[in-house]
Parts: structure tokens; sequence; C-alpha cells
């Protein structure tokens, strides 16, 4: 990975956590999404009617993307709705980036050399660290709604490794990462919103004001984010993004700790620590 491409997947990282914490700040979490959903959508249009129209043969991979995005929407708003910011977004988070090494040497003939690999499982055994943390104490076994939690975050994490590799290939044959990108938000960004629409009816639009100003801006993070995940994907490996992208969990426990009043403590820190080790090793092999 270049300089450029790092410092590119670092910026999607803070934009990321950024997005995630603004939705889970919203209590209403269909709202939270309908507005990310929407702010996305608009962005995804404008990119749409600006950039080249994506090959033909990235669309099937975009629109396999589109349905498993829904998924991760849907699971990402039920560990929200259940779980703690800096419980929650670690585990959906840390799940992805083994999977996707995984993934990208079956399916895209991607074999992480030796020093990727060690990257990638000491940085998700740092996510992990930080992940379990929030468990501590808890001998009696979590609660149904923890479990219940728990089993979405997983989820997330599993759809996020599967679009992740999806969108790899479906970019790389697009020729153009920018109608990519906006072509799988703007199909993807008008779901969750219709269905508020359908859901809410004629107070629709007074149920969205109070909290447009910040889920709009959410829905504009989110577009960055990926857009440059997706931009990095054409540039090097993916399982070496994914593991990268993901330090983004340390800027949640960040601001969990901060905005959230969640506690960070040591083993986070130490948790972190390996994480950094881990993208170093990723930035030594390749």
């Amino acid at each position: 990975m270049t300089p450029y491409v790092v410092v590119a997947v670092l910026f999607a990282a803070v934009t990321h956590a950024s997005w995630n914490a603004l939705a889970h700040g919203i209590k209403d979490q269909l709202l939270a999404f309908t507005l990310v959903g929407g702010g996305g959508a608009v962005c995804g249009a404008v990119l749409a009617c600006c950039a080249p129209l994506p090959a033909s043969a990235a669309w099937p991979y975009l629109l396999a993307s589109v349905v498993v995005h829904l998924g991760y929407m849907t699971l990402l708003m039920q560990s929200f709705r259940l779980g703690d910011f800096s419980q929650m977004y670690p585990i959906a988070r840390g799940t992805a980036p083994l999977v996707v090494t995984v993934l990208a040497a079956v399916f895209v003939g991607e074999r992480p050399d030796a020093w990727q690999t060690a990257g990638v499982v000491v940085a998700s055994g740092g996510l992990a660290g930080i992940a379990l943390w929030g468990m501590r104490g808890e001998a009696s076994g979590p609660s149904g709604s923890r479990r219940l939690a728990l089993a979405a975050a997983i989820g997330t994490g599993l759809t996020i490794a599967t679009y992740t590799v999806i969108d790899g290939v479906g970019v790389r044959a697009s020729g153009t990462a920018l109608g990519y990108t906006g072509w799988l938000l703007l199909i993807q960004g008008v779901f969750i919103p219709a269905y508020a629409l359908v859901r809410r009816g004629h107070d629709f639009v007074a149920w969205v004001r109070p909290a447009a100003g910040r889920g709009l801006f959410g829905g504009v993070l989110s577009v960055t984010a990926y857009g440059l995940v997706l931009w990095a994907q054409t540039r090097a490996d993916l399982a070496p993004i994914s593991a990268l992208r993901e330090s983004s969990i340390i800027v949640g426990a960040v601001i969990g700790t901060v905005f959230f009043k969640e506690r960070f403590g040591r083993p986070r820190l130490i948790g972190a620590a390996f994480m950094v080790a881990g993208i170093g090793l990723m930035l030594r092999g390749g």
C-alpha cells in the first residue's frame, strides 16, 4: 500500500466511526438510518450524474452489494438499538478482517504474504481484545437482549466482510470508482427512507425534522468513508485494506468514552497497541 492509500483508508476510518456515532446518538434508529441513507442517496445521485457509468461487468456485483448492504444496515440498527456503541461497534468491525482475508484468498486469488498475514492476525487480536473488554465481569452470561445485540454485531461483521469482497471485485471491473460509488449509494440509499415514508405516512416530515441536520451530515460522512475505501481497493489488496480500515475501532472507542461516557480502560489501550503493531506488519509486507 502506498502512503496515499494508507492516508485515504485512515481518513475513511475516522469518518466511518464518526457517522456511526452520529447514528447511534439518535435514539430512534429507523430515523437515524433513514437520514443517513437519504444523505447517501443524494450524494450518490450527484456522483452518478458527474462520473462515468460503471462498465456492464460491474453491475452484477453492484446489485449484489446493494442487497448485502441492506442486510448490513438492518443488523447494524439492531446492534445499536440493543447494545453500547463502544461494545457493538468494535465487534461489528473486528469480525471483518480475518473473514475478508479468507474470502479474498478463495474467491479473488489474493494470497497475503507472511507479513500481511501476521499483521491481519495481530490487528484482529487487538480488535478482539477491545471488543471483549466490554464483556468483562459477565460471569453469568449475557442477558437475552445482550445475546441478540452480540448476534447482530457479529452478523454485521460478516456482512461487512461479504460486501468488502463483492465491492473489491466490482469496483475493479467498473473502470470508475466514483461511478461505482455513486450508483451503489444511490440505489441502496433509497430503500430505508422509502420504507420509513410508507410507515410514517403524513407525519414523515415532522418526524425527520428534529434530527435532519445530524442525520444528513452522517450520510455525507458515510459517502466519504466508503468512497475512499472503494478507491483504495483499486490500488491495493483487499485484506490489508480491510484490516487498516478497522482502525476506526480505536476512533470509535475514543468517541464512546468522550461523548457516550463509556469506559476505555487499560485492556483497550493494550488492544489499540496490538492494532497499531498489526498495521505496521501489514505495511511491512506486500
